[in-house]
C-alpha cells in the first residue's frame, strides 16, 4: 500500500494512503459498513503513531507503542482491518452514546467518534495514565477534541456518563465485566475480544431474555486486559533471546527450563492427513481445540527461532503454533511441505509425547470430519454465573467470575 508523493512532491500523499488501506480493510476484512470504510479515509491515523514513517502507519499491521518491564507489549494501534471489523460489528449510529475500554492510542476511538458525528458521544478509559494523557493529546491534534478519555480501571466502565448505546473493549478480556452490562441501554450492544480458553474470539452480543446471546464471531488476538478484570492466563518465556514463550489459557504454571529441554530432544511425529491453509488453523482448529482440549497452550517465537521448527502461522518476524501440555510431555501442531496448503503434522515431545500427539491427531481428524467449523458458526450465550445447567444451552459450558459461557455450533446439532 505504498503511496505516491503528495501534491508539493515533497512527502506521501496521505490522503491516497488513508484510501488504499481504507479498500485494503474493506475487501480483506469483509466490512460491509460503508461508513466504517468512510471513517478509514477520513481520519488520519499517522497523528496518533508519532514518530512513525506515514508509510508504516497506513500499513495494516498493528503497532506496539508501550512494552512492560520485561519487554512484553500491553499497548498498540491495533490492525486496522480488525479495528473495521470490529466496528462493523457495533453498529455505531450517529448520534449513538459510545464506551471504549482500552484507549491506545486514540485512533479506535476517533474513527467511532466519526460514527457518531457530533450528536454522539464517545468515552474511552485507559488503565494507565501515560496513555491516556497521550491519547488525549492525539485527539486533540487530529480535531476530536469532545472525545472524553479517561484514567481508570477499564472493568469499571465510566458510570458518570451511563447509559451507552454501545460498548466496546480493544483489550482482550476474560469475562464480561458488570459494570459494561449494566452501562448499556437494554437495547444496547456490547463487542469485545472474549477470551475461549486462550483463543479470542470478538463477539457482538445483545440481551436475550435472562441472558446475553452473540449476534456475530470473529477471530481476532488483542492483548489482555489488565487490572481487577484479568484472567487466569499465565504468559511463560522459555527463552528470551528467540523470544520463545508458551502460553497456559488455563493458568497452569509450567517449569520452563523442562519444557525447553523437552522442545530441544528429538520429538516423534505423527501424520494426521488433513490439509489446511493458514488461516484455517486459528480461524477454527486453534477454537476447536480450545473448547475440548482443557490442556491445550499455543507457542510462539521469533522467526529464526529453531525449537518451533516449521510452525502453521507465520506473522510479523514470529511464528505460531498450538498443542496440548501434559504433564509428561507436549504434542505441537506443526507444518508439513507446501507453499499454501500443507498437511498438519503433529510432534510429540518427552515421556507422554507419542500418547498427546495422539490424541492431538484425533482431534485434529475429529474436527476436519465435522466440517472445519469456524468461529463464523459458533454461539456463545452469556449466562449469569449463579445459573444452574439444566438452564444453560447444550454445548461447552465455560465456567468464568460473572458469567458461564454456553458454547455451541447450531450446524453441528
Amino acid at each position: 500500500m505504498a503511496g505516491s508523493p503528495g501534491p508539493d512532491g515533497g512527502g506521501p500523499d496521505l490522503a491516497a494512503l488513508r484510501r488504499s488501506l481504507a479498500e485494503y480493510v474493506r475487501t480483506r476484512g469483509e466490512v460491509a459498513g460503508a461508513a466504517v470504510a468512510e471513517a478509514l479515509r477520513a481520519v488520519p491515523r499517522h497523528l496518533f503513531l508519532p514518530g512513525t514513517p506515514p508509510e508504516a502507519a497506513y500499513r495494516d499491521e498493528a503497532i506496539v507503542t508501550k512494552r512492560d518491564a520485561g519487554g512484553r507489549p500491553i499497548s498498540s494501534s491495533s490492525q486496522p482491518t480488525i479495528m473495521g471489523i470490529m466496528l462493523d460489528q457495533l453498529g455505531v449510529e450517529p448520534g449513538a452514546r459510545v464506551l471504549e475500554i482500552g484507549a491506545g492510542t486514540g485512533y479506535n476511538a476517533a474513527l467511532i467518534a466519526h460514527l457518531t458525528g457530533p450528536g454522539g458521544e464517545v468515552v474511552s478509559v485507559d488503565i494507565d495514565q501515560d496513555v491516556a494523557d497521550a491519547a488525549r493529546d492525539h485527539l486533540l491534534d487530529a480535531g476530536f477534541p469532545d472525545v472524553r478519555v479517561v484514567c481508570a480501571d477499564g472493568a469499571e466502565g465510566f458510570a458518570e456518563r451511563a447509559p451507552y448505546d454501545r460498548v466496546i473493549a480493544t483489550v482482550g478480556v476474560w469475562d464480561l465485566a458488570p459494570a459494561w452490562l449494566d452501562q448499556l441501554v437494554p437495547d444496547g450492544r456490547i463487542v469485545v475480544p472474549l477470551d475461549l480458553r486462550g483463543v479470542q474470539c470478538s463477539v457482538a452480543m445483545e440481551r436475550e431474555d435472562d441472558h446475553w446471546t452473540s449476534r456475530s464471531i470473529r477471530p481476532c488476538g488483542f492483548m489482555r486486559i489488565r487490572g481487577t478484570a484479568a484472567g487466569p492466563e499465565r504468559t511463560h518465556v522459555l527463552d528470551r533471546e528467540s523470544e520463545l514463550t508458551l502460553e497456559s489459557p488455563t493458568g497452569h504454571d509450567i517449569d520452563p527450563q523442562a519444557v525447553r529441554a523437552r522442545l530441544a530432544a528429538t520429538a516423534i511425529e505423527r501424520n494426521t492427513g488433513v490439509v489446511v491453509g493458514a488461516a484455517e488453523i486459528f480461524g477454527g482448529l486453534a477454537l476447536w481445540l480450545a473448547i475440548r482440549e482443557p490442556s491445550w497452550c499455543t507457542l510462539f517465537g521469533a522467526d529464526a527461532c529453531d525449537l518451533l521448527g516449521d510452525t502453521p502461522l507465520a506473522v510479523q518476524g514470529h511464528k505460531f503454533t498450538a498443542g496440548v501440555l501434559g504433564d509428561g510431555g507436549l504434542a505441537l501442531l506443526r507444518r508439513g511441505p507446501g507453499p499454501e496448503a500443507f498437511e498438519l503434522i503433529v510432534a510429540g515431545y518427552g515421556p507422554a509425547g507419542d500418547e498427546l500427539a495422539a490424541g492431538l491427531v484425533a482431534q485434529v481428524r475429529a474436527w476436519d470430519a465435522a466440517g472445519r467449523p469456524t468461529a463464523q458458526g459458533l454461539r456463545i450465550d452469556a449466562y449469569p454465573i449463579s445459573t444452574r445447567d439444566g438452564r444453560l444451552d447444550a454445548g461447552t459450558v465455560i465456567d468464568k467470575t460473572h458469567t458461564r459461557l454456553a458454547l455451541s455450533w447450531p450446524a453441528l446439532a
